[in-house]
């Protein structure tokens, strides 16, 4: 059969699309770009026809309409893997709860354990082989659709094809429906301006690369500024591996420092699991032969990060404790964001020839009554341990840098204090004595 011909057959209004979805199901919706607006909201519209309706998604870049037709949640339960400034004051709301996981396994929870009843995606135009690309989307992308009983695709003329290494596609034979219609220009997410203390933080991680590192960024204003400062160094022949392609990176390749050369392996190609930022980004990604999408169990696995020298991962994290538990996803109990692939890249990072992994953060904040809290706990009192103690690499703030491997209880408490703000130290050092992991020969 000609493939435009089967497209054709399978074409459908979203209406007639989300008619397949049964009380009681399970709908996985994509991530950040792939979002499928049109499907969610004809999903939403069915509010009043079924129950009990359960939906996965993560990094939403807009409104959910299924969450926003149900603020009594009484129909559609949402569940996110990461979330973004939007999921997180659904959390606040209790309209949406988080999946804990590692993200180089949650391909391996969709094979292995997870139901999916009815999985949509948006993806861009079918090419003329039948193929569907993921787009900037393809982190657990291949995973989902291959556990689902139902495949919608909802084709968005707005997303740009991304070469892949494994992965990046599907073919029109394994999708049930396809619906088409208008899309708004696709979401962007600014960069966060780069503080003073961002600077200082990230001209402590600069110091300690070298040329022909292979780099790879989370999100935020800590990891931006260190992309603008590389931008501005004297490094030279940066790789790029990463979960999520940022704007800092497309920095880094236009000041020249980006060119992929000395990796061990994929030379000459940069790879990243997904995408998001600004439309010049999207643009920098589109059918270039230098950026190559993958899933996650190939881009966050610590074997693969393990077989690039010089490997470097920057991270944020919101507050560490002095036993060196690292927390990136909560605020107390109240959930900020995720694991995401931090303890990935921590892992693969320490087993790199060379490699050095960053977790960074402000020594404090000042909070809503205008008083000034440390980021350094005595201990975690319903903080999440992203990272554990065990596996604590370098620290930095902009009091300095620590590496925390192989350090007694003792050591780490003197290094991590010694990184906190000057005002909290003394606080700390009689916390960490009734805690018996303080020495008296320690110095503050």
């Amino acid at each position: 059969m000609n493939f435009f011909q089967e497209y054709q057959q399978k074409l459908r209004t979203p209406e007639e699309a989300v008619k397949v979805v049964k009380s009681g199901d399970w709908v996985d919706y994509s991530l950040g770009l792939g979002w499928p607006v049109l499907l969610d909201q004809a999903l939403a519209n069915r509010k009043d026809e079924l129950e009990d309706i359960k939906i996965r998604g993560y990094l939403a870049l807009q409104p959910i309409a299924a969450v926003e037709a149900d603020p009594n949640r009484e129909v559609f339960t949402y569940n996110s893997w990461h979330c973004g400034g939007y999921e997180r004051k659904l959390v606040d709301k209790g309209l949406c709860n988080y999946i804990p996981m590692i993200f180089r396994n949650v391909g391996a929870y969709y094979e292995r354990y997870l139901t999916v009843n009815v999985a949509m995606m948006a993806v861009p135009p079918m090419d003329q082989h039948g193929y569907f690309n993921f787009s900037l989307n393809a982190a657990t992308a291949k995973s989902t659709l291959q556990a689902a009983d139902v495949v919608i695709l909802e084709i968005n003329e707005n997303l740009p094809r991304v070469f892949g290494g494994r992965d990046e596609c599907i073919h029109i034979s394994e999708v049930d429906m396809i619906v088409e219609g208008p899309h708004s220009p696709l979401a962007t997410l600014a960069s966060p301006p780069a503080t003073e203390i961002d600077q200082k933080i990230a001209e402590l991680v600069v110091s300690e690369m070298v040329d022909g590192s292979t780099v790879q960024l989370g999100i935020g204003g800590m990891p931006n500024a260190v992309g603008q400062m590389i931008a501005k160094s004297d490094l030279k022949d940066l790789g790029i591996h990463t979960e999520m392609l940022v704007d800092a990176y497309l920095d880094m390749f236009e000041a020249g420092k980006i060119t992929n050369k000395k990796k061990n392996i994929d030379k000459n190609k940069g790879y990243f699991g997904f995408g998001i930022g600004s439309q010049r980004l999207y643009d920098w990604a589109r059918e270039n032969p230098g950026l190559v999408t993958a899933p996650t169990d190939y881009v966050n696995a610590p074997s693969v990060i393990a077989q690039l020298d010089n490997f470097v991962s920057i991270n944020n994290c919101i507050a560490v404790d002095l036993y060196g538990q690292i927390c990136a996803e909560t605020a107390g109990t109240r959930h900020i964001s995720g694991t995401g692939g931090q303890l990935d890249f921590l892992t693969g990072a320490f087993d790199s020839k060379g490699g050095k992994s960053f977790i960074c953060m402000t020594s404090s904040f000042t909070d809503k009554e205008g008083n000034l809290q440390s980021r350094f706990k005595p201990v975690f009192n319903g903080d999440i341990a992203t990272d554990p103690r065990s596996q604590g690499f370098y620290l930095v703030t902009e009091y300095g840098l620590a590496n925390l491997s192989g350090l007694s209880t003792w050591e780490k408490a003197e290094k991590l204090i010694s990184l906190a703000h000057p005002e909290h130290r003394d606080g700390l050092i009689k916390a960490a004595e009734q805690q018996k992991i303080w020495r008296k020969s320690n110095k503050k």
